[in-house]
Order: C-alpha cells, then structure tokens, then sequence
C-alpha cells in the first residue's frame, strides 16, 4: 500500500498466504496459542430480563438483558447462521449460544487488534455444515496470523481506530447525500405524476388522500380499464426442449429492479411459448413484482424488449389511454400503497386482480408524454450523481479494508 505511510526497514516470507512477506522481527502463531473461544449461553428471548446489558447474537446486536456472561471489552464472532461475523464491544455483553466469545479471561492479545486481525481471516467464508452453516472452533484454531509485541498491537489498533473513523465519517456523509438525492428523485416523480407543470391550471379535491388537489382536467381510473394485466409461467426445468438453444427472451421477478429492462433473465424455445401458458409482452410494457419480502414486491420496471415473464411478476400492457412509461413513474410513486395491498397470511403478496384493480391518476396522453420526457432527464441527472456517489462508497469501503490489512500485515510501519 502506498501513500504516506512507510513500510519497515526489513521483511521476510511469513510463510502465511495471506499475511505475505512480514517484519522480521514478526513472528507468526496459531490462533489456538492467541486466544480461546467460549461459547455463548442460551437466552431464549422470552427469559430477557429487563436491563441495558447487550445481547449479542452470530450477526450481532438482537437486544438487552439485566446481566452479562462476559467482561469488557469482548470480541463476539458468530458460531451458526451468521457464521464468522466478528463484532466488538467495549461493555459486558451476553453472548448466546449460536456464538463464541473472548475476553481478557481467554487472551493476553489487545482485543482491538484482534478484532482488526480477525476480520482479515474471513470467518464467514467457511462452514462445516451443509445443513445449519456454522463455524468449526477447531478451523478457526488453525488460521495462522502475526504474533506481534503487546505495544506494537495497541499501536496498530489505535491506528486504525483513528483512521477508520476518519472514513466511516466520509462514508456515512456519502450515504446522507445519497438518500437526500433519493428523497429529490421521489419528490420531483411525485410531484410531476399528480400536480402536472402548469401551476395556474384549475384543479379539484381528488378524493384520495395521499394525492390530495390534482389538475381539474385529469381522471382516476382503474387501472385494468386502461391496460391488459397478465402474468406468465416459469417453464419445467426437467423439460431440456423448452430452455437448450432458446431465442425467445423470458424474465425472472429479479428484472423489476432494472428500471428498463433491456436484457433477459434467459431464453426459452418456441415449444415452451406455445406449451407454458407464455405471452410475449411488448416494449414499453410495464412489469411489476407480485411476491417477495424485500424491495422486489410493488417494484416495476420498464420493457425496453419484447420478453416473456415468469409468474412472480405481473405485466401492464397499456391500450390507447395509457403511455407505459408514464405508467412506470406512477408505479413508482405508488409504491408503499400498492405494497401494502399485498394479501397472503404466510408472505405478502401481489395478483393480477389487485394490480388491475389499482386506481392510478390519468391526464391526457399528450401530459402523459411531455411529463415522461421531462422525468426521463431530470431523474437522468439525479441517478448519474447517485452512481457516482455508490461508487465513491465502494472506493472508500475498498480503502477502509485495504488499509487494515496494510496495518495489521506489517506493510506500513505504525509508530507506537
């Protein structure tokens, strides 16, 4: 790693994949001879005593306690599900039992550096378990890592303590600028699909709260008087004639977060066309997700190609009245309302009934057009800032690890 930071005078082969060359006056250790894992009790939610005392579980924090079964500080790492998350906490904590633990009781190493070391191995990469994933005590006993002066490891902990806090505040100061752009993006789409641009036109009570005053000339209609409203299949994977050597495009529900869908998930053949119960839905249609708990249900995207769809997503195909890439902003500010008409008692979940049955704000296709064309650039504008800003967070999150590494593998000299 460059930069101003120096390298040591010396190094040698550590004789450690991923350590590299090291010090010289570095040596290396098993884990095993570094720290001793304990295991995390068992804590049933419903026995949480009230109290201000963490409770950590593999993937972190999931609530409190009255008492602790650990000292401070404490490293937790995850045992099973989340397996080798790592996490730090200079209070008493409960560790419970999909966890290991290690506190001044089971280590002589500073617990800040080990937390930075630990980090580097990739816990998570590894499981012993093809049923419940979990982490092997005994595997992580064999990882091999520096075995450093006590003075040297609380001066590279500090380091990088400072350091990193200098790039988390860099980064959360990007993540505010990208949920600000966000939030404008939101805003200006709304406004644009349910005020229109002329400030003077006449307008009249809606009758729908959340849409409240709307232009006196434009309509609420349901939206299956304005489009057809289908969904589509996913052919038998046992089935080798309806997906080898495939030329038509088909989509999975995962298309809805492309905003324009100009690739296919895959390709099916013409017998699983004509045999599947498939339609092919044309360009500038509008598809939206049926199912998921994550963003993907009420999610809709534009056609940018004639596909076909599978069931997890329905598709809008727009008659004369409609224009589907205004449709595509109006979905998207209808988002939260059309989610929460999701039905199922086991997941939430969309039909094509519900979808067609959606009451959406209608001007004249002329507006519909004119209000397209003016979203099309200025969300342009708003989604290359955002781009940029995602990739400034990669770029920060990249340095952030590779700074760490450089510190806790010897490749800068860190003054104690």
């Amino acid at each position: 790693m460059t930069g101003r930071w120096q390298p040591y005078l010396e190094y040698r082969d550590s004789g450690v994949d991923w350590l590299g060359e090291i010090p010289t006056h570095w040596e290396t250790a098993g884990l095993r001879y570094v720290l001793r894992l304990e295991y995390g009790d068992s804590l049933p939610a419903d026995l949480r005593e009230v109290g201000d005392v963490p409770v950590f579980g593999s993937n972190g924090h999931v609530g409190t306690h009255s008492q602790p079964n650990t000292l401070a500080p404490v490293l937790v790492v995850g045992r099973k599900g989340s397996y080798g998350k790592v996490s730090f906490c200079d209070q008493p904590v409960f560790a419970i039992d999909t966890t290991y633990y290690t506190d001044s009781r089971s280590t002589s190493a500073n617990l800040r550096w080990l937390f930075y070391a630990l980090r580097l191995l990739r816990l998570d990469s590894f499981s012993q378990d093809s049923g419940v994933p979990r982490l092997s005590r005994d595997y992580v006993y064999q990882q091999r890592m520096p075995a450093i002066p006590l003075s040297e490891q609380r001066a590279v902990a500090a380091f990088l303590d400072r350091q990193t806090a200098k790039i988390d505040t860099l980064i959360a100061g990007q993540q505010q600028l990208i949920e600000l752009l966000q939030e404008r993006r939101a805003a200006l789409i709304g406004h644009a699909v349910t005020k229109g641009f002329d400030p003077d036109v006449p307008m009249k009570d809606s009758g729908v709260e959340r849409l409240g005053r709307i232009p006196s000339h434009w309509s609420i209609v349901r939206l299956g008087y304005l489009a057809r409203v289908l969904n589509g299949s996913t052919p038998s994977r046992s089935r080798a004639d309806y997906w080898s050597d495939g030329t038509i495009p088909w989509l999975s529900s995962g298309k809805v977060n492309d905003d324009v869908i100009t690739e296919p998930s895959e390709w099916i053949t013409e017998a699983a066309l004509q045999e599947c119960s498939l339609e092919v839905i044309p360009t500038d249609s509008v598809v939206i997700g049926l199912v998921g708990q994550g963003r993907t249900r009420a999610m809709s995207a534009l056609m940018g190609i004639d596909a076909t769809t599978n069931q997890n997503m329905a598709a809008i195909i727009p008659r004369t009245r409609l224009r589907g890439r205004f449709l595509h902003y109006v979905l998207q500010q209808m988002y939260s309302p059309i989610r929460e008409s999701g039905q199922g008692a086991n997941q939430a979940a969309l039909n094509c009934e519900v979808v067609a049955d959606l009451r959406v704000l209608v001007p004249p296709v002329s507006e519909q057009e004119a209000i397209a064309v003016y979203l099309d650039r200025e969300t342009e504008k708003i989604d290359a800032v955002v781009g940029d800003g995602a990739l400034a967070l990669d770029q920060l999150d990249e340095y952030r690890t590779a700074l760490i590494a450089a510190a806790v593998t010897g490749k800068i000299k860190v003054d104690e």
